[in-house]
Parts: structure tokens; C-alpha cells; sequence
């Protein structure tokens, strides 16, 4: 947000401080016009904005206001077309939007197209820089799936029960009203360090809890590194994350080294211990930026998905009521003492019918980009090869043709079958489907059962304001009166 306060001083340091940007302009201008040449008479429609620019300050700013789908949907109108041109974040981009663009992109991974991040990725990841941000993921595509897939997850939820029932005892309970979304960020972060790195202490938890916010804004902002802007404040929240990583990581490897702990324990273990095709390890700093994305992508998304899991539930008491009946029946087959199994989380149903439609309306990840590896024609349009293609969530999830009356509050939606394949994104789909999605379902079912067992509860705002930078969160975060349940 502190970006747009600075519009005037960065459109002043690019278009009248000639002498300091000619050579960026340049650059870029060459870059964009060269690629704008390739089968220019075949381009989709679109435009592509002010020069270096183009349309990112539109593109941030919808979202910033609360609508991120306005950016998409107002130029399919103009356009009328799902495929259009424009210039985000300093790319020419083709924004693809529907079901049958999903699977094109999603069916093409590695084909036609790759894993796109803007520059501000390698700027506050800098091990990035030594290979790609596109390598980086490929690297932990490979790592993961041995401790995100459901049987390795199993073992995890009695853990995550246990965090969310301390995390109510010390942040909920015994108040009259809560904020909710830092609340819901301190559960996810707690799971998360516990998960990767086998931290549990509330303390030590907390240390480095705090900077997160801030690279989660700086990774998807202008890369203009001015004192006040995002990217800025990325950049020197990632470094002082790091900073602590890097100390964790030096005691793990002494604990390895005695045989205080295994390479199983916990993803930090495993990837000290892992050696690439060539028999090398990970750098440090790898293995620290590695696990910072992972903290970043394991609890950010969540703690947004929870939040408004709370917001609806007040908003809904219906659909309260039927997830408070499922969640009770839990509860009561329960021993005194016993935390909860996989048994009970297939149990759920209903419960994760309800976050899946909340997910639907406010989904945590808004879209992602890829960039064209090859020329080729995507509904009778010519993508150049270097062109970045930005695939959008809510050009489904409020769509019409795929949820009829798409503002309409339904979990039925996600019985039996479901929604038809590719209509429903929120972890992306096909080889880059988000491999944490598992994990997640664990982590808010998990939430749900402690809040709902404890607590009705009513919105403090009735009409508070919803920004998304670069997930949606409530403005004031969600304030609460809580109703705790009688006994």
C-alpha cells in the first residue's frame, strides 16, 4: 500500500529524471519491442500500457482496492475476448482466462511453457540468483512429495491439534473479542516452524514470526527499491529472517554431526544431508532461502483461507450451524485428552466443503505466471516465445458459466463430483499443482475443529474493507466479539 503513496515520486524518477532512466528504458523498450515485433498481426487484443510500466500500478492497484478480478474481467469486456495483451510488473503478458485456457497452460507445463517469477523473487531470494527461481522450484518439486504426501502428513495431525489447542489457551480463550487474521497467522506460522524445522517454542517462534509480512508483499510488488516501498521492506525482512535461519542451521548441523538428531526428522534435516546429481550439498544460504519460501507458502495462504473461514461462518449462521453439528459429533466420540486422528479428519466432509467455497470466493493465490518457451497459437492467438502468460482464479471461481450464480455462498458445490476440472483453482493444477495442498486441508480442517468446538462469535465491522497484497485479508483483520459455548 506505502507504494502508492510513492506513484508520483516513481513516475517522476521514470519519465522527467531522463538522465537516470534512459538506459533502463532502453533496455527495456528493446526487450518488449523485439517481442512485440514476433507475429505482431496475431497478438491478442490488449494494451500495453505506459512504457516500462504498462499496466502493473492498474493491476496491483485493483487488488489493493479489493477487487483483483476487476483488472481481468473489465478488459475481457473491452476486449471481448478470454485472451488478452497488456504489461505487468515490466513484461508483456497474455492474460488467459477460463477452464480451457487452466488446462492448456496447466497440460503444457515444461512444453510450451515454464514457472514465471518477476524480478523481485530473485532479489530477496538472492541464491536464486546463482541458478533460477525456475530451477529453484524444480528442486523442491523433487524434495517434497515425501513429506507432504497424506501418509507422511498422518503423523502430523495429532501435532497440529495439540499447537492449536495451546495457540486457543493463550490467544483466545478467556477474551471477549479477538483480531482474527494475526491470530490465524501465528497458528499457521506455529505449524509451519514445527513441520519444517522442528521448532515448537512459542518464543523462538516469535522471533522471526513478525518480517513475514512484509516478503510476502515485497515478492509480488514493483521492484523499485525506494526507501517505503514494498519491495524494500521485502528485502530487509527477508534478510533478517535469514539471518536467524542461518544461525537454526548451524546448530542443526552440529546436531547431525552428534547424532543428536536424524536426517528424517524434518525437511531442515533432510536437505543438510542431501547431495545433488553431482554429490553436492546445499549451500547454506540455499538451504536458508529454501526454507524461508517454505514458511512463506506454508502459512501465509492458510492463514488468509482461515480468516475467512471466519468471516463467512459469522456471516452465514446456517452454514455454521451444520459445520458446528459435524465438528461437535468429532469432538464428542473423542477420549478426554486424545488429539485428532486421520479417521476424524475424513470425517470433515462438510467442514472442507465450506472452506473449499470460501476458497473459491477469496482465494489465497489470485493467479500465477509462466513464461512461453516457444512460439505458439493459444485460441487462434499468437504467443511469442518470452512472453509471459498470467492465469487468474477468479476468471472461473466468479464465473457463471462454471458456479452458476457465482456470489451465492454454496458449499453443495463440492459434493459429489464436484466442479467440473479446472474450474476450481486455488492450488493451481496440473505438474505444478500446489504440493502443499494436502498439508493445508490438514492445517484448517484442524483449525476449524478447535474454533468452532470453543466459540460462535460476531463481527466487530460489519463492513470492513478487503485488500489483497498480495492475498486478500480483511483491512482491520477481522476483529470478533466471541460467544463462548456453555458447557
Amino acid at each position: 500500500m506505502e507504494l502508492f503513496f510513492l506513484c508520483g515520486l516513481i513516475l517522476f524518477t521514470l519519465f522527467v529524471s531522463v538522465s537516470l532512466s534512459y538506459l533502463v528504458f532502453q533496455k527495456t523498450n528493446n526487450k518488449s519491442s523485439s517481442m512485440i515485433t514476433a507475429n505482431t498481426n496475431n497478438l491478442p487484443p490488449g494494451n500495453m500500457g505506459l512504457p516500462y510500466i504498462g499496466e502493473s500500478l492498474q493491476f496491483l492497484n485493483t487488488g489493493r482496492k479489493g477487487h483483483p478480478e476487476k483488472f481481468i474481467f473489465d478488459r475481457v469486456s473491452k476486449y471481448s475476448s478470454n485472451v488478452f495483451k497488456t504489461s505487468i510488473l515490466f513484461e508483456p503478458t497474455v492474460v488467459v482466462c477460463g477452464a480451457t485456457a487452466n488446462k492448456f497452460l496447466f497440460s503444457n507445463e515444461n512444453k510450451l511453457v515454464q514457472s514465471w517469477w518477476p524480478d523481485s523473487v530473485n532479489k530477496i531470494f538472492p541464491s536464486s540468483t546463482q541458478t533460477s527461481s525456475k530451477e529453484e522450484s524444480i528442486k523442491m518439486r523433487k524434495m517434497l512429495p515425501n513429506f507432504l504426501k497424506p501418509e507422511a502428513l498422518m503423523r502430523y495431525i495429532g501435532m497440529m491439534d495439540s499447537i492449536a489447542q495451546q495457540h486457543f489457551q493463550s490467544g483466545w480463550e478467556n477474551k471477549e473479542q479477538v483480531t482474527v487474521f494475526p491470530l490465524a497467522k501465528r497458528y499457521t506460522f506455529w505449524v509451519a516452524c514445527k513441520v519444517f524445522l522442528s521448532i515448537q517454542d512459542p518464543k523462538h517462534v516469535a522471533k522471526f514470526a513478525d518480517p513475514f509480512n512484509d516478503v510476502a508483499s515485497g515478492i509480488i510488488s514493483i521492484p523499485i527499491n525506494l526507501p517505503g516501498t514494498s519491495f524494500n521492506k521485502g528485502i530487509k525482512a527477508s534478510n533478517q529472517i535469514r539471518k536467524e535461519l542461518l544461525s537454526i542451521i548451524e546448530q542443526r548441523k552440529i546436531d547431525l554431526a552428534n547424532k543428536l538428531t536424524h536426517d528424517n526428522q524434518d525437511i531442515l534435516s533432510h536437505m543438510l544431508v542431501a547431495t545433488d546429481d553431482n554429490g553436492q550439498h546445499m549451500t547454506d544460504l540455499d538451504i536458508a532461502d529454501k526454507i524461508l519460501g517454505l514458511l512463506i507458502g506454508g502459512h501465509d495462504t492458510a492463514s488468509a483461507a482461515i480468516t475467512f473461514i471466519v468471516k463467512y461462518l459469522s456471516e452465514l449462521p446456517h452454514i455454521y450451524n451444520l459445520v458446528l453439528k459435524e465438528q461437535m459429533e468429532i469432538a464428542k466420540s473423542k477420549k478426554p485428552g486424545e488429539l485428532l486422528n486421520w479417521e476424524d479428519i475424513q470425517k470433515m466432509k462438510y467442514s472442507w466443503s465450506v472452506a473449499c467455497e470460501v476458497m473459491r470466493l477469496a482465494p489465497p493465490l489470485q493467479g500465477a505466471f509462466r513464461e512461453a518457451i516457444n512460439d505458439f497459437v493459444l485460441s487462434g492467438f499468437s504467443i511469442p516465445k518470452g512472453w509471459k502468460l498470467y492465469w487468474s482464479t477468479h476468471s472461473t471461481h466468479r464465473n457463471p458459466e462454471c458456479f452458476p450464480e457465482p456470489e451465492k455462498f454454496d458449499p453443495t458445490r463440492f459434493e459429489g463430483t464436484g466442479p467440473v476440472p479446472y474450474t476450481f483453482v486455488p492450488f493451481g493444477g496440473g505438474p505444478r499443482m500446489c504440493p502443499g495442498k494436502e498439508y493445508a486441508r490438514l492445517e484448517i480442517l484442524v483449525f476449524m475443529h478447535n474454533v468452532i468446538k470453543r466459540f460462535n462469535w460476531e463481527k466487530l465491522l460489519a463492513d470492513e474493507k478487503i485488500i489483497v497484497d498480495p492475498m486478500p485479508i480483511p483491512a482491520k483483520g477481522l476483529p470478533v466479539r466471541l460467544i463462548p459455548h456453555k458447557a
